[in-house]
């Protein structure tokens, strides 16, 4: 059985918690990517920024482009090691209902992994397909 370090992506754009909203939301449009991890200078990771952290907690709670990421991440994180199974992963992306999971090695950002990531592996297929129509039928949040 496979595990995500075999799937995962590591060639990642990362943004630090001082980085600002406009720069985070260039990066995701230069990198046509929906969340970017955030790290430490070391690469410690702190949490994530997604298009919706920017959309509800940014721009929705009228910020400026000049407020942080820190401001509007996400901290509360899921994660695994990148010798975790990709069944696994999916299963745990499923019960959380997050579609992108970062690796973490030591404490250090290693990678991050996707539904898509793991739907590309056979023995993972149908755990990812479940995982999907989990996190799809999701209640809207108010």
């Amino acid at each position: 059985m496979k595990n995500v370090k075999d799937v995962m992506s590591t060639d990642m754009v990362v943004c630090r918690k001082e980085d600002t909203l406009y720069e985070a939301a260039s990066k995701m449009k230069d990198k046509n990517v929906g969340v970017i991890p955030v790290c430490s200078d070391n690469k410690d990771l702190l949490g994530v920024i997604t298009d919706r952290d920017l959309v509800l907690r940014g721009y929705a709670e009228k910020k400026p482009d000049t407020s942080t990421v820190n401001e509007v991440m996400s901290d509360r994180l899921h994660q695994v090691s990148s010798d975790t199974s990709v069944q696994e992963a999916a299963s745990l992306m499923a019960q959380e209902q997050i579609r992108r999971l970062p690796i973490v090695e030591d404490g250090k950002l290693a990678g991050i992994v996707s539904l898509g990531d793991l739907s590309l592996e056979d023995k993972s297929n149908e755990a990812a397909g479940r995982a999907l129509e989990d996190i799809s039928e999701r209640p809207e949040l108010h």
